[in-house]
């Protein structure tokens, strides 16, 4: 099944830890922030996506910095091993461990 079928919070939230981390490509980026009208209208609220998104999800506006030290973190110590980290496979990773009731 496809990750995102039936979810399509999912990848909003996954590309906010993506911005948190500045993993976020320029293409996804302005394809968000022209997507602001209608998620403003879909989550019936205004502000940037980011904002509807910590919204929505009821975060903290320190959240992305939290983000940023696990993304930090993380990306030191398996660098150190020699381990490349997607920034992709990290979100996911993220969300899954931290938010599973959006991943069901």
């Amino acid at each position: 099944m496809n990750r995102y079928e039936g979810k399509p919070f999912l990848r909003l939230l996954e590309c906010y830890v993506l911005a948190a981390i500045d993993q976020l490509d320029a293409g996804q980026s302005e394809a968000l922030k022209k997507m602001e009208p209608k998620l403003a209208a879909v989550y019936n609220t205004s502000g940037t996506w980011l904002e509807i998104v910590r919204d929505q999800m009821d975060l903290p506006e320190s959240f992305p910095m939290k983000i940023r030290e696990v993304w930090e973190s993380n990306f030191a110590r398996l660098q150190a091993s020699g381990v490349l980290v997607d920034p992709n496979e990290f979100a996911m990773a993220f969300i899954d461990q931290n938010f599973p009731e959006v991943t069901e």
